[in-house]
């Protein structure tokens, strides 16, 4: 009791009263812990209630880091300039001489804390620190995971609420939980209200107290513990234990008939390869769009969605390739708008098909056309990665699986890449250990701007995990590969590709042909169609596409377009094994059979090449 009396005279009765009903001396420890370090006036524990979630709400309008806007329930936030998304080189993992993070970005765990300690100290003097109960997954299901999260940002607060389920009565009544541990300080702010120390932005993650710490920086993606933080925690949690914590989707897809079984996927796709666009693509429904844990049971796959929320990149929302989310963004209810231009309280971004201002408020202050930055670049109207924040529950094609705390059975596992001239528009892997090695393990993205290399170039993104990744490659791949053992039924992989294009530079498929490729995965999944044989997998049959085209498109699909899109290139084929094979040497201790199965397939792209030549279309297999 002697150690609380140092927050006693932080916190309001009520406050202190819930925290001296936790029972668990590691969690009281903490908090105490960091409250002398970084030395709040004040400190705010956060019940599972709505006067506290109101609380919080409230406070990020009063102390100005967010904004109400024109719609009733809806803010605006805004990061600094140059703290605009992730900060990967100053993202560290903290190690001991006995943690291999091989080709990781990493620090001595005594270095990295000393300087972390010094940079949290007194850092919340003058500011009010809250105190956040929270799980990752449905509470009470044995996926989840529990975190607690100190922060003085309420609009980092405010965010966690939305994204994530409060567990404060958890932590109240389990006095021996294990959980994962959060410190957040914007540090010293400007006059907007952000972070001014950027120079001294740090987020390191200590795998031995399981706790990631944030510091001068407010962007989500750095300060939001329970976001990309936690699934680095996550990812060598789930090493340890036998399961996968992946950076993918979880959607439901109908059948094509009224009463036909639904069947669940989850998807993997590097950023602006069609994520978003796939688990909220018209007539299915989405459990979430970005976090999934995935766990064995009875001999099948189960996964759930580690958030209730949505934190998406707003960049090319519009009412016509999104209509669903665009209904949210444009009526009223809780949603945190982020770096975007706000004119007369109404948000505007980039790609949204209307006529931006001229002038107004964004992330670099008083906006106008031509503003330019310290260094003379010019300043967009809305960052690029401008952001949304809301919760999954009132969107109208949310599944009512969301928050099942047994999570869901999948059926099936995308991952889908950018590329202008390799793989078709989906297909399927021939098993499991193909699937992992040759599409998930082999996922690219082509750079889309001059800004990002070169126009064009290929980034390697295995499982488009590669940024969170938290122990070495090798094992992870292997971890996917082991997964399978004990399954009597186990998730087919696809691949897909909506980036094709012909010779002319025109792409190939549509932006809802997709509807088409997720109901051919579940006649798959079904055995309801039958599928050609080709080098790189199975490929559908024109015959199936054709009706699926005219059944939920009302569109009529030519065998031409077919040949264009399902055609083997095997020249381009071969290339992509060979940049993906080199890769995987620079690597240490990648298990062997990644490389004999790449080396498969490019025998047998090779073999399909002499019998037929180089671009090869699908009857050729027949």
């Amino acid at each position: 009791m002697q150690v609380l009396e140092i927050i006693r005279t932080k916190c309001t009765p009520e406050s202190f009263e819930k925290l001296l009903t936790v029972k668990n001396p590691e969690v009281v420890d903490f908090i105490v812990k960091y409250v002398e370090l970084c030395n709040p006036d004040k400190v705010f524990v956060r019940a599972d209630c709505e006067e506290d979630a109101s609380y919080i709400r409230k406070k990020a309008i009063e102390l100005g880091e967010e904004k109400p806007l024109k719609i009733k329930g809806h803010t605006v936030h805004f990061d600094g300039i140059f703290d605009q998304a992730r900060d990967k080189g100053n993202t560290k993992f903290l190690v001991t001489p006995e943690i291999n993070l091989e080709g990781l970005n990493c620090i001595n765990r005594e270095e990295g804390l000393e300087e972390m300690m010094a940079l949290l100290k007194d850092s919340m003097k003058g500011k009010e620190m809250y105190v956040l109960f929270l799980c990752l997954g449905p509470v009470n299901s044995e996926f989840s995971i529990y975190a607690l999260q100190l922060t003085d940002s309420a609009y980092v607060a405010h965010s966690e609420d939305i994204l994530y389920r409060p567990a404060y009565e958890i932590f109240r009544n389990n006095p021996d939980i294990k959980f994962f541990k959060y410190v957040h300080s914007a540090g010293e702010l400007d006059d907007r209200k952000n972070s001014k120390n950027i120079d001294k932005r740090r987020i390191y993650v200590d795998f031995l107290e399981n706790t990631v710490y944030s510091v001068n920086t407010q962007y989500a993606g750095n300060t939001v513990g329970l976001k990309k933080p936690s699934l680095r925690l996550a990812i060598r949690k789930a090493s340890k234990e036998g399961w996968l914590a992946e950076h993918m989707f979880l959607m439901g897809v109908k059948g094509l008939e009224e009463g036909e079984p639904k069947i669940y996927f989850t998807g993997a796709f590097p950023s602006g390869c069609g994520k978003t666009s796939t688990c909220m693509v018209e007539g299915e429904s989405i459990v979430g769009d970005d976090i999934a844990y995935l766990r064995k049971k009875d001999g099948k796959v189960y996964a759930v969605n580690v958030e209730r929320g949505i934190f998406g990149i707003i960049r090319d929302v519009n009412p016509v390739d999104d209509p669903l989310i665009w209904e949210m963004l444009n009526k009223e209810g809780e949603v945190i708008f982020s770096n975007v231009l706000i004119k007369d309280g109404i948000p505007y971004w980039q790609g949204d098909g209307r006529i931006s201002p001229t002038q107004g408020e964004n992330f670099s202050g008083k906006w106008y056309v031509g503003k330019v930055d310290k260094f003379g670049n010019e300043i967009p109207f809305a960052h690029p990665n401008a952001r949304y924040t809301m919760r999954l529950k009132p969107l109208k094609n949310v599944d009512p699986e969301l928050e099942n705390p047994q999570g869901v059975e999948v059926g099936g596992i995308i991952y889908g890449g950018r590329d202008s001239d390799t793989w078709p528009a989906v297909f399927e892997s021939f098993d499991w250990e193909q699937g992992v090695i040759t599409i998930g393990a082999a996922l690219e993205s082509e750079t889309t701007a001059a800004t990002l290399d070169r126009v064009g170039e290929r980034k390697f993104n295995l499982m488009a995990n590669l940024d969170f990744l938290s122990i070495p490659v090798g094992e992870y791949i292997q971890n996917h590969l082991n997964f399978i053992s004990g399954l009597k039924k186990t998730p087919r992989i696809f691949g897909v590709n909506y980036f094709l294009k012909d010779e002319n530079g025109r792409y190939l498929t549509g932006m809802h042909d997709k509807r088409v490729w997720l109901k051919w995965m579940w006649l798959r999944v079904n055995n309801r169609v039958d599928a050609i044989t080709a080098p790189i997998g199975y490929l559908p049959y024109y015959q199936d596409l054709r009706e699926l085209f005219s059944q939920l498109l009302s569109k009529n699909f030519s065998e031409d377009d077919y040949i264009k899109i399902f055609s083997i290139r095997v020249s381009h084929n071969l290339e992509k094994i060979q940049r993906i094979f080199n890769i995987y040497k620079g690597f240490k201790n990648i298990p062997d059979r990644v490389f004999e199965v790449l080396q498969q397939q490019a025998q047998r792209l090779k073999s399909a090449r002499d019998k037929f030549g180089d671009i090869i279309p699908p009857h050729k297999f027949l």
